[in-house]
C-alpha cells in the first residue's frame, strides 16, 4: 500500500461524504419547501460506512463481486457511482424524490449499478449467502462460460443482525457450504431507537464461528493503534475497551474537551498518558478517540486484502454513526438532519464554493488529471456493463403429458415435470428445483429421481447402496439439478429470488422451481416482495392450497393466498381446475419468466406481458375427474387470459357460475342442477383471477385516459351476459378473489368461498359446512335469479 493510493482514498472519501450529505440536505429542502415533511435516517448511517465503501469500490471489489449495499447507505453508493461515471448529477438532486436516485438501493428503480435490492432490512444480507451458492451451481453445470467466480458481499448494520431471516440463512449456509461471501458489519452500536447491548460484537463472534465462517475482528485505526504502544498507551486501550457504548457515543458528540474531561476523572494523572493527551488539541484528541478501524483506511486495505481464500468471511468493523458530521454519536441520529448552518460549517471544512457542490473534484488538493486518470482505473469499473442479458432458452411448444381419467393438479404437476425430466435438452437442463423439506410431498420425486439433487462434493445414497428398498433415489452431485432446503419459507424465497436473477447477476439462464405448502406462502411474504420487487424471475407452486388438506385442519388451509397472487406486483398467478390447463399454464410460465420487453400492454388482454414476471401456480390434492377434450389455440389463449367458457351462457341467461381451482366438480355439479329451472346457465372457468382483475383495470385506466375501445380479456367474455343475469362465483379461497366480477358489466354477484379458519373433517363436510358445495351454489342462484323453485335445491 503506498502513500499515493493513500492520498487519493482519502480525496475520494471527502468527497463522497460531501457528495452524500449535500443530496441529502437538498433533497430534505426540496421536500421541506414543498409538502413540509423532512426525511431522515440517511445522514449519520451513510457517514459511518462512507471509509469502507470507499476502500471496496475504489480499490478492492473486481468486476465480478456483488454487492448489496446497507440501505441506509444508499446515499454514499450513489455518490460513488456519480464519480464513477454511472449516476447522473439529474438524479442525485432529485434523490428521495418522484424518478430520482432511491433512498435504498433498487435494481429496478435505479439507473446506477445496483447488484441486490435493499431497504427491507436483512434481506439484502441474506441474498448475497444464496447468490452465493447460486454462483456455485451455475459454474459446476457450464453455464458460466469464462467468467471468473466473484464474491457476494453484504455491507451490514449491526442493528440489522436482530433479522430473523439472517440466522436462518446462516444454518442453510453451513448446510450447503457457502464460499465467496463476505459480510461487513458496521459495528456503530446504534439502532434506529437506541444504543445497542454492551458486548454484542462477542455474541457475533461466536455465532460466525459456529457456523464455518472466519471472523475478522477491526477495532482500531493506525493512529489508536502508534497510541497505544506508546508509554501509558495500554491504559488507554484498557480505558477504551471497558468504555461503555453509550458514553462512547455521547463523548463522541460532545467532541474534545468531553473527552479530555472524562478521560482526566477517570485516569486522573497518569504521567506519560497524561503527557501524551496534554500535547493533543481538543481536535486532534476527538480525532484520536474517533480513530475506530472502520474509518481508517490503511487498517481496512490491509484487513481485506488477507482474505486471499474463498471461506465465508464476516468483517466486524467499528465506526462511529456520522462520523465526520456534526451529529456524530448522537442517539437520536438516525433520524437526524444537518442544519443549513451546520451544512456551512461542513462546507468550509471541504473547501466546496457555493455553486460547485456538485463538481467532482471541488475542493480537492491532488491534481485533476491523477484523480481521473486514477478513476478510470477502478478495478471494480472495468470489463464493461455488469449487469448480464443472458439468451433466451427455446422451450416446447406444448408440454406433454399423460392425464388419467381423475387426477389432482399437483399430481399432474409431477407428471408433467418427470416428462420435461426425461428429455435431453438445454431447456431441461436449465431447470433448477427447490424446497424446504418438501420435495416429495409437493411431487418434485419423480423429477429428482432423474435429474439429482445438487451439491458442490457428491454424496452417495446410503439406502440405495446398502439395497434397501425407496421410492427416492436421494443422491447429491455436482451436476444435480434440485437445491434441497430445510424448513424455513424465508430461505426458499431468498434462494428463488437469487436463481431468478442468475441470467442478469452471472450471464446464466435458469428455470427456478420453487414448491412448498400452500398455506406457508405467508411464512416468506417479505422475502416474496423483494424477489418481485428486485424483478427476479422464477416460478412458486403453492400446494396443496385450499382447504383440500381438510383431516389436517385449519393450520393446514390456505384461504387468503388468492389474494396474495393478486395483489403481488410482478407475479402472475394461475390457479387451474385441471391438468391440462395445467400444462398450457406451465409451459406459458418457462417463456413468460425470460420475458424482458419493454412494450406497451398487450391491447388484447392490456397486460404487460411483454415484459415478463414471475408466476404463481396454486395447485391441489383433490383428485377430480379430467375433462376430455382437444386442447384448441382458442381455449389455450382463453386459459393463458384467465377465463373461458366452460359451458357458453345462451341469449337468455339468467344465470353464471364462475369458479376457479378445485371446486370445479361443485360448480359443475350445479350447473346441471340448475340446467332444467334456469334458462342458459353459463359455466365460466377461471384460471387466473389475477390477470383478469390486472387487464380490467389496465383497461378502464386506458379508457379513462382516451382510448375508449379498450377492451379487456373480461370484458369481452362478459359483454355476452344479458344485463339482468346473476353471477355466482366460488373457490375454496376468500371470497373477494372472484366478487369484483360483477363490477365489470354490472352484473348482480354472490361471491362465496372460505373466510375462517378450518377445522378437520372430511372435504364434503368442510365444503357444506363452508357453504361452496353443489347445493349452497344452486341456493345463490336461486337467490339472485328469482324464478320458480329450482327443484333439486335442498334446505341448507
Amino acid at each position: 500500500m503506498t502513500k499515493d493510493l493513500l492520498d487519493v482514498l482519502s480525496a475520494l472519501e471527502r468527497k463522497v461524504l460531501w457528495l452524500a450529505a449535500w443530496m441529502i440536505h437538498e433533497a430534505n429542502h426540496v421536500r421541506e419547501n414543498v409538502d413540509g415533511l423532512k426525511v431522515g435516517g440517511h445522514q449519520a448511517s451513510s457517514a459511518s460506512l462512507s471509509t469502507i465503501m470507499t476502500a471496496l469500490y475504489f480499490h478492492v471489489l473486481r468486476p465480478q463481486d456483488r454487492v448489496a449495499v446497507k440501505p441506509h447507505a444508499s446515499p454514499i453508493f450513489h455518490a460513488i457511482q456519480y464519480l464513477l461515471g454511472r449516476q447522473t448529477r439529474e438524479k442525485l438532486a432529485a434523490f428521495r424524490g418522484y424518478k430520482g436516485a432511491q433512498s435504498y438501493p433498487s435494481r429496478t428503480k435505479d439507473t446506477d449499478d445496483v447488484d441486490f435490492s435493499t431497504g427491507s432490512v436483512g434481506l439484502g444480507v441474506a441474498q448475497t449467502l444464496f447468490a452465493s451458492l447460486v454462483q456455485d451451481y451455475v459454474h459446476d453445470h457450464g453455464f458460466a462460460g469464462d467468467r471468473p467466480p466473484g464474491r457476494m458481499i453484504a455491507l451490514v448494520g449491526d442493528a440489522e443482525m436482530d433479522e430473523g431471516n439472517i440466522f436462518e440463512a446462516l444454518l442453510e449456509g453451513w448446510k450447503q457450504g457457502v464460499r465467496n461471501c463476505w459480510w461487513i458489519i458496521d459495528y456503530n452500536r446504534q439502532s434506529l431507537d437506541a444504543v445497542v447491548r454492551e458486548g454484542l460484537w462477542e455474541q457475533y463472534e461466536k455465532l460466525f464461528r459456529a457456523f464455518g465462517w472466519d471472523v475478522v475482528i477491526l477495532k482500531y485505526g493506525v493512529l489508536l493503534e502508534e497510541a497505544f504502544r506508546k508509554p501509558g498507551g495500554d491504559t488507554l486501550r484498557a480505558w477504551i475497551d471497558h468504555c461503555p457504548n453509550q458514553l462512547y457515543s455521547a463523548l463522541t458528540f460532545q467532541g474534545g474537551a468531553a473527552w479530555r474531561r472524562r478521560l482526566a476523572d477517570d485516569l486522573g494523572d497518569q504521567g506519560p498518558l497524561g503527557a501524551m493527551l496534554d500535547a493533543l488539541s481538543d481536535d486532534d484528541l476527538a480525532r484520536l478517540m474517533t480513530n475506530l478501524a472502520g474509518h481508517d483506511l490503511p487498517t481496512l486495505l490491509e484487513a481485506f486484502g488477507k482474505i486471499d481464500h474463498d471461506r465465508p468471511t464476516c468483517i466486524i468493523a467499528y465506526t462511529v454513526k456520522g462520523h465526520g458530521l456534526p451529529l456524530a454519536g448522537h442517539k437520536d441520529n438516525h433520524a437526524g438532519l444537518m442544519t443549513s448552518a451546520q451544512m456551512e460549517i461542513l462546507r468550509n471544512a471541504m473547501k466546496v464554493r457555493p455553486g460547485h457542490e456538485w463538481d467532482f473534484f471541488e475542493g480537492l488538493s491532488l491534481p485533476e488529471s491523477d484523480l481521473r486518470a486514477f478513476l478510470a482505473s477502478v478495478p471494480f469499473a472495468q470489463g464493461g456493463p455488469r449487469r448480464f442479458h443472458a439468451a433466451r432458452i427455446d422451450v416446447p411448444a406444448e408440454l406433454e403429458v399423460e392425464i388419467a381419467p381423475t387426477m389432482s393438479t399437483q399430481q399432474g404437476f409431477g407428471v408433467l415435470l418427470n416428462a420435461v425430466g426425461k428429455q435431453r435438452s438445454d431447456f431441461a437442463d436449465r431447470i433448477v428445483t427447490t424446497s424446504p423439506d418438501v420435495t416429495m410431498s409437493t411431487n418434485l420425486g419423480a423429477f429428482v429421481n432423474r435429474r439429482g439433487l445438487f451439491a458442490r462434493q457428491p454424496m452417495v445414497d446410503t439406502f440405495k447402496s446398502e439395497r434397501i428398498p425407496s421410492t427416492l433415489t436421494w443422491e447429491f452431485s455436482p451436476k444435480g439439478q434440485h437445491m434441497e432446503l430445510g424448513i424455513a419459507e424465508m430461505n426458499l424465497f431468498i434462494l428463488l429470488s437469487a436463481l431468478g436473477l442468475s441470467h442478469a447477476l452471472f450471464g446464466a439462464r435458469l428455470f427456478p422451481i420453487g414448491t412448498l405448502y400452500d398455506p406457508f406462502v405467508c411464512r416468506g411474504l417479505d422475502a416474496l416482495n423483494y424477489a418481485c420487487y428486485q424483478d427476479a424471475r422464477f416460478i412458486l407452486v403453492g400446494t396443496p392450497s385450499g382447504i383440500t388438506l381438510a383431516p389436517e385442519g385449519g393450520a393446514h388451509q390456505s384461504i387468503g393466498t388468492p389474494l396474495i397472487g393478486m395483489a403481488q406486483d410482478g407475479l402472475a398467478a394461475f390457479e387451474p381446475s385441471f391438468v391440462d390447463e395445467l400444462a398450457v399454464i406451465l409451459g406459458f410460465a418457462f417463456d413468460y419468466i425470460q420475458r424482458d420487453g419493454d412494450g406497451e400492454p398487450s391491447e388484447r388482454t392490456w397486460l404487460r406481458d411483454e415484459t415478463g414476471g414471475s408466476v404463481y401456480l396454486r395447485l391441489s390434492t383433490r383428485p377430480v375427474e379430467q375433462p376430455q377434450r382437444i386442447m384448441t389455440p382458442e381455449l389455450r389463449q382463453g386459459i393463458i387470459d384467465g377465463a373461458y367458457w366452460m359451458r357458453k351462457p345462451g341469449p337468455n341467461c339468467q344465470v353464471v357460475v364462475a369458479y376457479t381451482g378445485a371446486i370445479a366438480p361443485e360448480a359443475i355439479q350445479a350447473v346441471g342442477l340448475m340446467a332444467e329451472d334456469r334458462r342458459d346457465v353459463g359455466l365460466l372457468a377461471v384460471t387466473s383471477a389475477d390477470r383478469l382483475n390486472a387487464g380490467w383495470t389496465a383497461a378502464s385506466r386506458a379508457r379513462e385516459r382516451g382510448l375508449p375501445h379498450a377492451r379487456s380479456h373480461i370484458e369481452r367474455l362478459l359483454a355476452e351476459v344479458p344485463p339482468h343475469c346473476g353471477i355466482v362465483t366460488v373457490l375454496d379461497g376468500h371470497p373477494a378473489t372472484l366478487a369484483w366480477l360483477g363490477a365489470v358489466a354490472g352484473h348482480r354477484t354472490r361471491p362465496l368461498g372460505v373466510e375462517h379458519f378450518g377445522q378437520t373433517g372430511a372435504l364434503p363436510d368442510l365444503y357444506r359446512h363452508y357453504g361452496i358445495d353443489a347445493n349452497a351454489i344452486v341456493a345463490a342462484a336461486q337467490a339472485i335469479a328469482p324464478g320458480r323453485p329450482i327443484r333439486y335445491l335442498k334446505a341448507l
